[in-house]
């Protein structure tokens, strides 16, 4: 794929959609000093792309209710080859997972999972989690507090 041609002016939109993904599109225009047409254009264009993803609301999870963070390290079974698929659409169906990695060294999978409280953690662990065929093993380490959470990209 050869690479995107992003001059100073893409980027500038880009950091301003990072900061406010709600902005009109005279309020872009205002941030970044073009002209609304020229923004709405040069935004179109970084859609059609795929470089935007998509648009979203981050909420506060302990507000609904969702007290414990934890990061959950996955080993699956060797010559489980076939398991691999299967484990991959369940846990993307899985609501309280909110991220899931394949990753290099001993593990296999790092995975981010909300749940209400210890209890329900456990609960997921051991009645969802290590139920999926294929899963061997799962190592959990719960988040204390929130040092730093973003989306943002670094735009060099």
């Amino acid at each position: 794929m050869a690479a995107l041609q992003l001059d100073r002016i893409d980027m500038r939109l880009l950091a301003a959609l990072q900061e406010n993904g709600r902005a009109t599109n005279l309020e872009l225009a205002e941030t970044i000093k073009l002209s609304p047409a020229q923004t709405l254009r040069r935004h179109r264009r970084l859609e059609e792309i795929g470089l935007i993803r998509r648009y979203e609301t981050r909420l506060d999870p302990a507000s609904l209710g969702l007290g414990v963070v934890a990061f959950i390290q996955v080993t699956m079974e060797r010559g489980h080859i076939r398991d691999l698929s299967k484990f991959i659409k369940l846990v993307g169906d899985l609501p309280q997972v909110l991220e899931c990695f394949s990753v290099t060294g001993e593990i296999d999978y790092m995975l981010k999972v909300v749940e209400r409280d210890l209890k329900s953690l456990s609960s997921f662990l051991l009645d969802t989690l290590m139920r999926i065929p294929g899963v061997s093993a799962v190592n959990s380490t719960v988040c204390l507090d929130e040092i730093k959470s973003t989306t943002a990209l670094p735009l060099f």
